[in-house]
């Protein structure tokens, strides 16, 4: 057995200089030191916000993240010989979407990393040996997250100007490092961009209006209170929206319910609305308020003091910024309208709120021409783009 995981990690190993080193995550002070390594790198840049710590904490946290029921996760800290921290990376299975056909494939994300081939190269060799090793892939995708895609999903590409909440904030040379190493592009990431000064298109208009007058449908905004039937509503939807989509896999209720339990301090649930077909739910769009607008000024720390300063930047800055985070109707009512009535709700109640400027549509993948074609209609232009890697391995 020692013999065969050399001889993988000699296969997953390229030559680079041995001047680096990798600490594996295994302790609370550690976990700190893994929080703190994107100051480093993002010290100069006046764009950057940083993600939430308790974020990022949950995601690591087995009795938090649903996903360790049915996968693994491991994080390393690089530092040179003097000790000085020089990036950081993660690596992930998902046992239930491990399969991309006969591959298997694992993943890897939340790297940082000083500009320098070396250093980057001493990450991503420890993270691929340590799926390589362990559970035998043959593929790896990366920047990704362990948990849904709407969050911490991949390498920015185009648009580097500061992040909406949740979306990933890197320097070019970012895409230099993972092309380096043999990453390749394996779809685009499309977030548009629509100004709330700027009335939608008349023609949008009218078969919105159409739709929402239909006796057929009705549409309702989301109410915390009876959260529990907008849970299993999602779920519903969710489950046929997406199931046509390649390594779909069904939406997990206690995922939707842990999504609603952290949206809830900021949340405006009337840009939040559900679709129905008589009494099935047939179309859903969750919109939330940019959080990342008071996050660059209150910090990244949510404890008691770093929620205080929160809500006292929310109160003084507030917010201009929504983002449009997933839309989705059930097949046999995709062409019906169903979207463009569920948008026209959403944009009407933004617009009731002075203070919000603009909403960003969530990346679209340049997969998906249905969603890429409604964006277009609505008048929207794109903003950035993030890409998806994968290696072969």
């Amino acid at each position: 057995m020692i013999s065969e995981v050399q001889e993988i990690s000699e296969c997953v190993e390229e030559k680079a200089e041995n001047i680096y080193h990798t600490i594996e995550v295994d302790s609370r002070p550690l976990e700190k030191r893994f929080y703190k390594i994107p100051e480093t790198i993002y010290r100069n840049d006046p764009d950057w916000i940083p993600f939430v710590r308790e974020d990022i904490a949950a995601i690591f946290d087995p009795r938090k993240n649903p996903y360790f029921k049915h996968g693994n996760a491991a994080r390393w800290i690089l530092t040179t010989p003097s000790g000085k921290e020089a990036g950081r990376i993660a690596a992930f299975i998902n046992f239930n979407k491990m399969y991309d056909g006969n591959k298997k494939v694992g993943g890897i994300g939340f790297f940082e990393c000083i500009n320098d081939k070396n250093a980057a190269f001493t990450l991503f060799n420890i993270a691929v040996k340590w799926l390589k090793v362990h559970y035998f892939v043959e593929a790896v995708d990366g920047p990704i997250n362990f948990g849904e895609n709407d969050k911490f999903w991949g390498l920015l590409i185009k648009g580097f100007t500061p992040a909406s909440y949740g979306m990933n904030y890197n320097p070019p040379y970012y895409q230099e490092l993972f092309e380096a190493y043999g990453f390749n592009i394996l779809y685009r990431q499309i977030t548009n961009s629509l100004d709330f000064s700027r009335p939608l298109p008349q023609r949008f208009v009218r078969i919105a209006q159409r739709v929402a007058s239909n006796d057929h449908y009705s549409f309702k905004p989301f109410r915390y209170r009876a959260r529990e039937q907008f849970v299993a509503d999602f779920v519903e939807i969710y489950n046929k929206a997406w199931v046509s989509f390649k390594d779909f896999h069904s939406m997990d209720a206690d995922v939707v319910r842990k999504s609603i339990s952290e949206m809830k301090p900021i949340m405006e649930e009337d840009f939040i609305w559900f679709a129905y077909a008589g009494k099935s739910p047939t179309g859903l769009l969750v919109a939330l308020p940019d959080v990342n607008e008071v996050i660059k000024y209150s910090g990244p720390a949510f404890n008691w003091w770093g929620k205080l300063k929160f809500l006292f930047y929310k109160k003084i800055k507030g917010f201009s910024c929504a983002r449009v985070i997933v839309m989705g109707i059930v097949p046999e009512f995709q062409h019906h309208g169903l979207e463009s009535a569920l948008i026209y709700h959403a944009f009407n109640e933004g617009k009731k709120r002075p203070q919000y400027k603009h909403v960003q549509l969530a990346w679209v993948g340049d997969f998906n021409d249905k969603m890429i074609a409604i964006h277009k209609a609505m008048g929207a232009v794109e903003d950035k783009q993030h890409a998806t890697f994968r290696k072969m391995v």
